[in-house]
């Protein structure tokens, strides 16, 4: 029953925002009326209306909104995430969070394959089947990167939000939501989306549910305390900072043109 209400919520907010992932716009460059804008970049050609896109910042309607998430997701983590991910850390060594890591990387295989196959990048949904079936087997339920490793297929690092991209879905506003932190219209529909593929989001009782995604999340933590820190120390304005590397690294993997590495031989099983 209560998984059937997170699934509700999650419907519901797909319903809710889709709207605005066609509409909501940054606001027109300095000097220009929002139609003049518009003309200059229709009569660009391709490549220079890709580029202008892209250099346009995202727009940050929830400005406000979003510092406070952003203030009390910061006061969470140092508060409670990075101690319980550090003393987790001093338990567990790190091949072992390393291996805990790549089982939740192949769980994940519904996400990447459907996600392939809706951008028609038929080589990397068969990469996707491939390792799924590499790693379940002879890598011990995911632990190991067989496949990676061994035989160079490698993982497409694709999911809902870039294929919503691909198709010229803009990304809408910026969001930052509580844990889980900075997104933007289109990657929330299409986290929505991932939810739904993944086959951890169907473990039941709800409260099973959470432990396993809560025991996820601080593993993928331990193995990554400091980067945070470091963007902290190095950012004027951390917000503004957090915000433009998201939005930077969320439109070069829709731009990006993936390929898929050939087959090596060698087996270095790490």
């Amino acid at each position: 029953m209560r998984t059937r209400r997170v699934q509700g919520w999650l419907i519901l907010f797909i319903f809710l925002f889709m709207p605005f992932l066609a509409y909501a716009e940054a606001p027109p460059g300095k000097g220009q009326t929002g139609e003049a804008a518009s003309v200059e970049r229709a009569a660009a050609p391709a490549d220079e209306q890709e580029e202008f896109a892209e250099a346009k910042p995202i727009s940050d309607p929830l400005e406000p909104w979003n510092r406070l998430v952003f203030f009390v997701n910061d006061r969470l983590y140092f508060a409670l995430v990075k101690p319980v991910a550090q003393g987790y850390g001093l338990i567990v060594p790190e091949w072992g969070r390393v291996r805990v890591r790549n089982v939740f990387d192949n769980l994940k295989t519904p996400v990447r394959f459907v996600s392939s196959l809706l951008q028609g990048k038929m080589k990397g949904a068969g990469n996707e089947l491939a390792r799924f079936l590499l790693n379940t087997t002879l890598g011990m339920g995911g632990m190991f990167d067989v496949a990676g490793y061994n035989l160079q297929l490698k993982s497409s690092d694709e999911d809902l939000g870039q294929t919503l991209g691909h198709y010229g879905i803009g990304e809408g506003f910026f969001i930052v939501w509580p844990i889980l932190g900075p997104s933007s219209v289109r990657d929330s529909v299409g986290m929505a989306g991932d939810f739904f593929l993944s086959p951890v989001s169907y473990i039941t009782p709800f409260e099973d549910w959470l432990a396993v995604r809560s025991f996820q999340f601080e593993n993928d933590i331990s193995l990554k305390i400091g980067e945070y820190e470091d963007m902290k120390e190095s950012a004027l304005d951390p917000y503004v900072a957090m915000k433009d590397a998201y939005s930077e690294y969320r439109r070069s993997k829709v731009k990006e043109d993936r390929t898929d590495t050939a087959p090596g031989p060698g087996w270095p099983v790490r």
